[in-house]
């Protein structure tokens, strides 16, 4: 931020340097509600409600509410915050509350005109005494108050109510993030390649999934899973897949990925291997999504949207607190989601429950409860597409599978506290229990085509349960040696995975009716009568310590080194019921360890600019699934990368860049079996040919990738980024043991596009008669994929796709409550494209090929109607 840069705020005009941040919310439909009772004013007083936020945007809202043109040098309040002002008052007392503590005082050039400059450092005292002075101004009015330090808490930011979790906040760079170092670093000074997506971006962009917010990052594709419903939320990261989520620093497991919004404060992607702190992650990288917390200031917000294909979700957010004192404060989020599909037998019927309470201690210690409860009642399908001609024989509505409903339960309870011991050492300690349950009836799914007919297995009846157990101690402290400033990280961490399922088998399994491939006709899938069940169960323990310096040393050279034991043991059981008898078999059970490293380098010349560069290696379990014939578990993977790279900051951090290449290589890749013979279930269970799988033995991913956030001007937002994946077999299995892809070393692996790109961009004019509207739009890319080998060793591609987005809004005030509208239009050129596929066994048909599919979206429309009190 340039220091002679002056700002100059008139109700009907632009900002020229540092802009407010303002609500950008859309749509063109006007709202008439009204919240609350507006205040009569006096003789020259008013009502004023503005939220508790930066010094710079109050100082904006009260200018643009009382009609004032505010003069001063930006860098005067950069970094500064007020409290929450609210009451009947005039403009000279509304001054003197949002000044108060600022150091900063105010003098009224005329009945419209104010100047705001620092006052002279000989009138500022220190300590808890403000100190007033007699006006400085040509009408008699002015005060000065004591120059304050505002610094966030930096080793507890789940616990400080800052600035970057204000509802109010309207940001789209977050200057800190949590999940490289655990000790909310500023990502500035932080060696590796960490990037932030605020909530702002997702209220613009309406998200609601997870795998539409990763769009905002470079080297992340979604929807890679291959499971038919565009609610799919399969991610690769620099080219790797990723099966495991965090939350708020909690690992989760498979199928996280499908988690509510509701409670979303900013989703957080660190790139590369991160097990120095988390343990079992995979090379690519982590996603990190952090939840709303309790706030001391009410907030009140009511959202309803209303989409395509019956679309009907409302969420409602309120937090404040519970005693006068501020002690306990509370936060609830709520969630209800109604919806169809663009494909058969589609559906969504999800209700979301997420509680939170913490309690105030002292200044020095807090305790927070939190829960989440999550019920999904889902109809579910397998994306099947059979071509010929080089066309898809049918609409993307077809589905060759039958009806088939799921119903899951997601639990979740955590409980954290962490404690202060001065102003140097703190201490944290968390334990969490996520358990899910779901129950999956017997139903008909498409596996191959002969004769053109789509031949189908029968998904058996069955539930499965998952349950994490964890808990994790760390312990941060700074200090200094020979002039070097320390940041340590001590910590230890206890994870407990439990993954059981049972299968009902019932008469006649094998026999299910094929259904015609150019024109399917559903038979539906009978109820089957119990005849044996067979379960299995899998059990993991995982445990790990872990150490981590970050060094400040002279001339803006920051160095990060650690190191993570990790010790791992697996064991499964499989049981066979029948005819009254029950069969158990105990596997061996796998143990591992392994001590990894990280070290990174940072350099910031200047405070806008920093170079850095990282070496990191990653242990982590065996992948799920068997290897045909002998069923054998898939080998421990392993990994190491690294990386350079340079960030760049402007506009006081309103604005951030930053460009790496990376080279990352990972051991023991797992990916399906294409061979429909090789069955993994056992002798009683059959199984599908899912079951099964193949290993790789090392995979090599390189390549560039650019990040670009934030704001250019006053209301224009812009997020662009672009990556290269070059991913490669770097070696195979030359012995068999493992069966092999059939890839050869140097070819390229399958399901990764080359070439990625994202540019999404907003703007809100913040005076004169548009003020209030918000319009913007975005461009997503995908390159080609290819396609993994089929049975007969035969590869091919899917093509890439090209989508456009745009969004429209407005937002006014009724009183003290805020009212917005907002529609937003997803694949406006209706593009019809597939995220992932692999292929299906194609026989004696006219069928040229088949492809088991994940759907993207046709055009669809998101509208919302959102209120905040």
């Amino acid at each position: 931020m340039n220091p002679n840069c002056t700002v100059t705020k008139r109700a009907n005009s632009f900002n020229d340097c540092l802009p407010p941040l303002k609500a950008t919310i859309l749509t063109l439909v006007l709202l008439s509600l009204a919240f609350g009772q507006q205040a009569k004013a006096g003789d020259n007083a008013r009502h004023f409600h503005i939220p508790a936020q930066s010094l710079n945007n109050a100082l904006m809202q009260l200018a643009s509410e009382a009609k004032l043109e505010l003069v001063f040098p930006a860098d005067n309040v950069l970094g500064l915050k007020t409290s929450t002002l609210d009451g009947t008052m005039t403009v000279n007392q509304a001054l003197n509350r949002l000044l108060q503590g600022s150091g900063i005082t105010y003098h009224l050039i005329d009945a419209r005109t104010v100047t705001l400059e620092r006052m002279p450092a000989s009138l500022i005292k220190t300590g808890n005494t403000q100190t007033q002075q007699e006006p400085q101004s040509n009408s008699g009015e002015g005060q000065v108050m004591p120059k304050v330090t505002v610094e966030a808490d930096a080793d507890n930011p789940y616990d400080d109510p800052t600035w970057q979790t204000d509802p109010y906040n309207r940001d789209y760079v977050l200057p800190k993030a949590t999940a490289g170092t655990k000790t909310n670093t500023p990502i500035m000074e932080t060696p590796l390649n960490v990037q932030v997506i605020s909530k702002q971006v997702l209220r613009d962009q309406q998200v609601i999934r997870l795998r539409q917010a990763l769009k905002n990052v470079s080297g992340v594709t979604a929807g890679t899973a291959i499971g038919g419903s565009d609610r799919s939320s399969g991610i690769t990261l620099r080219g790797f897949d990723s099966e495991t989520f965090f939350r708020n620093g909690f690992r989760l497991q498979s199928g996280s990925a499908n988690r509510e919004f509701a409670n979303v404060e900013s989703v957080e992607v660190l790139k590369g291997p991160a097990a120095i702190l988390y343990g079992l992650v995979e090379p690519g990288g982590m996603v990190n999504v952090t939840t709303k917390q309790p706030q001391a200031t009410p907030y009140y917000a009511i959202n309803q949207q209303f989409g395509s294909f019956d679309l009907y979700r409302t969420t409602a957010d309120a937090t404040g607190p519970l005693t006068k004192d501020n002690s306990l404060l509370y936060r609830m989020n709520f969630s209800y989601e109604n919806s169809g599909s663009f494909q058969d037998f589609v559906y969504a019927d999800d209700v979301f429950l997420a509680p939170i309470i913490r309690w105030n201690i002292s200044p020095q210690t807090q305790v927070t409860l939190e829960m989440e409860y999550q019920h999904q009642n889902r109809g579910y399908s397998i994306g099947f597409v059979p071509f010929k001609n080089g066309k898809p024989i049918v609409p993307i509505s077809t589905s060759y599978a039958e009806p088939n409903a799921t119903d899951a339960n997601t639990y979740f309870v955590g409980l954290n506290w962490s404690h202060q011991f001065n102003d140097d050492w703190s201490f944290k300690h968390q334990f969490t229990v996520n358990k899910t349950d779901g129950t999956y009836p017997s139903a008909y799914y498409p596996n191959s085509v002969d004769r053109n007919k789509v031949l189908r297995s029968n998904l058996l009846d069955f539930v499965g349960y998952s349950d994490t157990y964890a808990t994790n101690l760390d312990l941060i402290g700074h200090f200094e040696t020979l002039g070097l400033k320390h940041t340590l990280l001590m910590g230890g961490d206890y994870y407990r995975t439990d993954g059981r399922f049972r299968q009902e088998v019932g008469e006649d399994t094998a026999v299910v009716p094929s259904i015609d491939v150019f024109n399917p006709v559903h038979t539906g899938s009978p109820l089957k009568v119990r005849e044996f069940s067979v379960g299995r169960e899998n059990i993991a323990d995982q445990y790990g310590l872990y150490l981590q310096d970050q060094i400040e040393l002279p001339y803006q050279l920051f160095v990060m080194g650690g190191f993570r034991y990790q010790y791992i043991e697996q064991r499964g059981t499989f049981n066979l019921d029948f005819e009254g008898e029950s069969i158990s078999t105990v596997n061996d059970p796998q143990r591992g360890d392994a001590v990894t490293p990280r070290v990174g380098v940072l350099w910031q010349p200047q405070s806008w600019l920093s170079l850095y560069g990282n070496y990191v290696e990653s242990f982590g379990q065996a992948g799920s699934g068997s290897i045909y014939p002998d069923r054998k578990q898939p080998p421990p993977t392993s990994a190491e990368q690294w990386e350079v790279g340079i960030k760049g900051e402007w506009f006081g951090g309103r604005l951030r860049a930053s460009a790496a290449y990376y080279d990352l290589t990972k051991t023991n890749i797992v990916s399906p079996d294409p061979n429909p013979n090789h069955r993994c279930g056992g002798e009683f269970s059959p199984g599908d040919p899912s079951d099964c799988v193949v290993v790789t033995g090392a995979v090599r991913s390189r390549g560039p990738e650019i990040d670009i956030t934030g704001e250019i001007l006053p209301g224009w937002n812009v997020i662009a980024n672009y990556a290269y994946t070059d991913i490669r077999i770097a070696e195979t299995n030359a012995d068999n043991v493992t069966n092999d892809n059939g890839l050869a070393v140097g070819d390229r692996f399958f399901g990764v596009p080359r070439h990625t790109a994202n540019f999404w961009t907003t703007y809100e004019p913040q005076g004169g008669y548009l003020k209030g509207f918000q319009v913007g739009g975005g461009v997503n890319l995908q390159d080609s994929q290819t396609i993994q080998p089929d049975s007969a060793g035969k590869t091919g591609t899917i093509p890439g796709f090209v989508t456009v987005g745009l969004m429209a809004g407005y937002s006014f005030e009724v009183g003290k409550t805020k009212v917005s509208a907002q529609l937003n239009v997803d694949n406006l050129l209706d593009k019809r494209y597939y995220t992932a596929a692999i292929p299906a066994d194609v026989t004696n048909s006219t069928v040229e090929r088949a492809l088991f599919v994940n759907f993207g979206a046709p055009r669809t429309f998101m509208g919302s109607i959102n209120v905040e009190f």
